[in-house]
């Protein structure tokens, strides 16, 4: 169950961003001066760590449906579904932990 809880709420939160993301950079047609200023807050301590909640929800994300996928489509991937998840979660702490300490150096070290 918490796999399907998580995957939605990182769904819903990737989403949004693509949404922002979309609207943020259309304002270079419109205001290159409004544009610049919306890229100016986002060089702030606070987005540095919405890029990071970013990157684990897209990563969180990614690997569990390459799950999905498994279970829908390998004969025996209900069988191992429950492994699969927690292989998800081993490979998604591995890729946080390899991108989280230098995240968090970028945004707190300069």
């Amino acid at each position: 169950m918490w796999s399907w809880v998580l995957h939605r709420i990182t769904g819903v939160a990737i989403y949004f961003f693509l949404l922002v993301h979309i609207l943020d950079t259309s304002l270079v047609r419109l205001s290159p001066e409004a544009y610049n200023a919306v890229i100016g807050t986002y060089k702030t301590p606070i987005m540095g760590l919405g890029e990071l909640a970013l990157v684990i929800a897209i990563g969180y994300h990614a690997l569990n449906g390459l799950r999905i996928i498994l279970i829908d489509f390998w004969s025996v991937g209900t069988r191992y579904q429950k492994l699969m998840w927690y292989i998800v979660l081993i490979l998604w702490v591995i890729l946080i932990a390899g991108f989280a300490p230098r995240q968090l150096m970028h945004v707190f070290g300069s």
